[in-house]
């Protein structure tokens, strides 16, 4: 193996008093991809500062080879002190450097070179500074958060050209299809220390989940309850996962009567009559349009959201999502056509901009109000220690104001907070912004549990995929079009993602019913594919009989008493063959929509 061209060895760090890193190591090799994960507050952001030199630690080791060039991508890029977005761009260029792929970049990013730095958005401001990194095709990249407010064309657009580039990476996001595309190591910040993983991030969710459960087993010996207490936010998040393949099961049952539901006109109109009775219909938009400065963003659009719906919303930056998104709700008027509400709809909105909270006021007072010590939930009262766990806060932090809260912890208050309100309709605009992986993890668990309908625009390719029943794609020119299934099935059933905009792409008038190509018809099986869905049956019911032996045996109460060293044996095997178990059903279940799909 290369040596590495980056080595931080044995790094501790402290912040007024409290060790943040620990003996920290972190060493990559030429052109190897790692990502660093890790909770929030973990250290993530500050390990990748000591590797781009601009944090030192209190003690360790920091190498780089002599000559290698290093660029790094911070959370909050400072633009200012440049006329220009190219000026800006072309400052983060070395002597040598290709001059004219500052310009190259910043087109395949969209961007104006000419433009001021201080009137971008937050996403723009967010291209030019992947721009700088990006020009020069540095030895190193040092990415964090590289795909926060990038809309979905920007997002596979990176994918793509990170992947070109022959730069050692480390990246820190919470995107996992992101992370899964790009990695082959990963490295973990937990309490302190960091454990390395030679395989990508696909692989490192089970890896985690089986070093936690043999150190909860290996705790169960002091103290179980004790520990189970002290480490719940932790395993809560394990248990949570455990229950994805039934939640899948759920929603791909949905997909597939939504997509019954959508089919034939007759049927639909039938099924309205009798929604409009029972309460069924949520909203009815019939040939809505609106545009802005001439522009259409919504045009011809007639659609229908029932009841227990999950619609995802999805195209590049600018192509009228929350525009949409704010017509159906009520927010903005239609220039024509109606929008109608269903009976006794009760609609809670989480948009971009976030709620504010009072930084001086307890956790605990911001979700049940000051001198409170109960949360209303509809009809319902629970503690408010109750309804924090539930959000992945522990009961020490109840009385922690929200100024100390990591900016994770704030994304999640504010969901809490937000859920607690009565409601039918749940409306999230952007809610994956800034969020860790475990808060993903809790959010997508409140949508698959949400009792009512919901609409949902994201950029988040694994987010749509694990949580929408169908996708509602802007086609361009104001059109939209309905695909049953989450992003994953809308790219089957379209050919193709989101287009991104250029900076001269002006948006082209496209027919209200898109024309079926030839780049859109359907494929077939795989014989990989149909060998698995053959197969896994066989070896589901297997698994299942394996690990009802195997929990047959961990019943005897006099077992761990006998034969410790066989019980913890048997305990591991459990976990493992559950763990196997959980990915051939997923494997079976995607695998049989899609042949659903293609024989329909």
């Amino acid at each position: 193996m290369s040596p590495p061209v980056l080595h931080l060895k044995d790094i501790d760090l402290s912040f007024g008093g409290t060790p943040l890193l620990i003996g920290a190591e972190l060493a990559i090799a030429p052109g190897e991809r790692l990502c660093l994960v890790g909770r929030n507050g973990s250290g993530k952001s500050t390990l990748l500062k000591i590797a781009a030199g601009l944090v030192e630690a209190d003690a360790g080791e920091r190498f780089i080879q002599p000559g290698v060039t290093v660029r790094y991508l911070p959370q909050e890029p400072d633009l200012t002190g440049f006329a220009t977005v190219l000026a800006y761009v072309e400052a983060g260029l070395a002597p040598g450097d290709d001059a004219y792929r500052a310009r190259y970049v910043l087109e395949q990013l969209g961007l104006a070179g000419d433009a001021d730095p201080a009137l971008l958005s937050g996403g723009e401001i967010r291209r030019a500074a992947l721009a700088r990194v990006l020009a020069p095709q540095p030895d190193i990249l040092l990415l964090d958060e590289p795909t926060n407010h990038l809309d979905l064309p920007t997002v596979e657009w990176l994918e793509s050209e990170l992947k070109a580039l022959k730069s050692a990476m480390v990246l820190i996001s919470h995107d996992r299809r992101f992370l899964e595309s790009l990695s082959d190591s990963v490295v973990w910040l937990d309490r302190g220390t960091a454990r390395r993983l030679n395989r990508g991030f696909a692989a490192f969710e089970e890896w985690r989940d089986d070093i936690l459960a043999l150190e909860e087993r290996e705790a169960h010996k002091l103290d179980r309850r004790l520990v189970a207490e002290a480490d719940w936010l932790r395993y809560g998040v394990t248990a949570r996962r455990k229950r994805n393949v039934r939640r899948l099961s759920r929603l791909y049952a949905l997909r597939k009567k939504r997509a019954e539901l959508r089919a034939p006109v007759g049927s639909a109109a039938m099924t309205v009559t009798e929604a409009q009775i029972s309460g069924n219909l949520v909203i009815e938009a019939n040939d809505v349009a609106k545009a802005w400065d001439g522009r259409p963003f919504v045009r011809d659009f007639s659609f229908r959201l029932m009841r227990g719906d999950r619609i995802g919303l999805v195209g590049a930056n600018g192509a009228g999502k929350t525009t949409l998104l704010n017509v159906l709700i009520g927010r903005l008027a239609p220039d024509s056509g109606a929008v109608r509400m269903g009976t006794d709809v009760e609609t809670v909105v989480i948009d971009q901009n976030r709620e504010s909270l009072d930084p001086e006021a307890t956790l605990a007072e911001t979700l049940a109000g000051r001198g409170a010590d109960h949360v209303v939930i509809g009809t319902a009262s629970k503690h408010v220690i109750g309804y924090m766990k539930e959000f992945l806060f522990t009961p020490e932090q109840a009385r922690t104001p929200v100024k100390a809260l990591s900016g994770g912890e704030r994304n999640r208050l504010m969901l809490a907070r937000a859920l607690a309100r009565p409601s039918n309709l749940l409306v999230l605009d952007e809610p994956t912004n800034d969020l860790d992986l475990e808060t993903l993890d809790l959010l997508q668990e409140v949508v698959a549990d949400y009792p009512g309908t919901v609409l949902l625009v994201s950029h988040d390719r694994d987010f749509l995929d694990r949580t929408v029943s169908a996708v509602l794609m802007a086609e361009g020119g104001g059109a939209w079009r309905e695909y049953a299934g989450g992003y994953t099935d809308m790219l089957a059933q379209r050919g193709s993602g989101v287009e991104r905009r250029t900076v001269e792409k002006t948006p082209a008038a496209v027919p209200s019913r898109p024309v079926e190509s030839g780049a859109n018809r359907k494929r077939k099986l795989s014989f990989n594919e149909q060998h698995d869905l053959k197969t896994l049956p066989g070896l589901i019911a297997s698994l299942e009989a394996d690990i009802g032996a195997v929990r047959l045996r961990l019943s005897d109460p006099a077992f761990y008493e006998r034969d410790a060293a066989g019980f913890n044996t048997e305990s591991r095997r459990l976990a493992a063959l559950e763990t196997e178990l959980g990915a051939a059903e997923e494997r079976w279940l995607t695998l049989e929509l899609l042949r659903e799909e293609l024989e329909g």
